[in-house]
């Protein structure tokens, strides 16, 4: 009979692995298919498209719709630089707490759902419960929409997902979508001193970063909606936070990079924001290219994430909230997968331990206290499946 381990015993094997999201994470996710065909369970994977990152996915109990989804993912942020007391990649209890990269996002949560996974199987249950860990989530949930689609086409279509992103094990009902993308400004250089005929591609740069800042301001000053009204701040933003450019100071700089993204309220389309940017890129543009034609403008498009809008009757909030009693209104001002399960026709909340203040920070960890109350969570949920 094969081991069944615990979600401690679990989450220590799953930290072991250093997926951070520039390597591979194929040897965690070996693990993870290698135990759960120990136990009779199959498991299906998702490559992509270099082969060096998989997502994996299972289904447990009666090949029938409607069942549960347990939802996280396998990568994690650098330790480049960070001061850790201890190895990352070691789960190290002290204080009350497990420390360890992604002990709190979201390995933690992972080992629970693996764990539920294989309690289901052997228990027996009457409604499906399916596992679905992804990869590339720390770089824009870019993993997802993939291994939904190759889940729709695999395994019977759940009708509630469950995300396990650190939240305290608070149901929440809604976060915001956002776009993201890479600018890279090619100017022309000249001296100073004839600017007029060069194009200083920072000083064109700053005309998009000026827009970002009007986009801000106006969008602050407009009443909010009743679902935007749910947020802090209740609007959608336009953020710059890196930039650099430019040769020498008597020099109209010839190229400027930086990275503009919009975090979108969910009653608004992150697809109108990518086209209003685009279109100001492309009045910016032409400012460039009337001066000196071969100037042009670069847009690299890093990620799109649907937010997750409130739903009416929920089917995930319903059952979360049964799971753990909670009843207030929970929002968050980041993304996670759960816009896109939304998107692909499921009911979805965000609901799992730990607390989001400690993730990607150095001596990650989540409470030993937060672990249990999670995995007496997974009880309840095996309990009335």
């Amino acid at each position: 009979m094969p081991a069944r381990l615990s979600p401690y015993e679990i989450m220590e094997r799953l930290v072991a692995f250093p997926t951070v999201s520039r390597d591979t994470n194929l040897p965690l996710v070996d693990w993870v298919e290698d135990y759960l065909n120990s136990h009779g369970i199959t498991a299906h994977r998702y490559y992509n498209e270099d082969n060096d990152k998989a997502a994996i996915f299972a289904h447990v109990g009666p090949e029938i719709e409607g069942g549960v989804v347990l939802s996280g993912h396998t990568d994690v942020v650098p330790v480049d630089g960070q001061p850790w007391a201890s190895d990352p990649f070691t789960v190290v209890e002290r204080d009350g707490k497990y420390y360890g990269r992604g002990c709190c996002d979201m390995k933690g949560f992972d080992a629970l759902a693996i764990w539920a996974l294989v309690e289901a199987h052997h228990k027996g249950v009457s409604r499906p419960l399916q596992l679905a860990l992804s990869f590339d989530e720390e770089i824009g949930c870019t993993g997802a929409p993939p291994l939904i689609e190759r889940m729709l086409e695999t395994v019977p279509k759940a009708s509630a997902v469950i995300v396990g992103e650190p939240s305290m094990l608070q149901a929440v009902t809604a976060h915001k979508g956002g776009r993201a993308f890479w600018v890279h400004m090619h100017g022309f250089e000249v001296h100073s001193s004839i600017m007029h005929t060069g194009v200083n591609a920072i000083m064109y740069g700053v005309k998009l970063i000026d827009w970002a800042n009007q986009v801000n301001a106006e969008n602050m000053a407009c009443t909010p909606s009743d679902v935007a009204g749910l947020f802090e701040p209740p609007w959608t933003t336009a953020h710059v936070g890196q930039i650099s450019g430019g040769t020498a100071h008597n020099i109209t700089a010839k190229d400027c990079e930086f990275g503009v993204d919009f975090r979108v309220v969910p009653d608004e389309n992150p697809e109108e924001w990518r086209n209003r940017f685009l279109a100001k890129v492309a009045e910016v543009e032409a400012e460039m290219q009337a001066v000196v034609p071969q100037t042009r403008i670069e847009i690299v498009e890093k990620f799109g994430l649907p937010g997750l809008a409130p739903e009416q009757n929920g089917e995930a909030e319903a059952l979360a909230r049964q799971l753990t009693g909670d009843n207030a209104n929970h929002v968050v001002s980041y993304g996670t997968e759960a816009g896109h399960f939304q998107t692909a026709g499921y009911s979805a909340v965000v609901c799992g331990p730990g607390d989001i203040a400690q993730a990607h920070q150095p001596d990650e960890y989540i409470t030993v206290d937060q672990f249990n109350k999670g995995h007496a969570f997974m009880r309840r949920l095996l309990d009335i499946l």
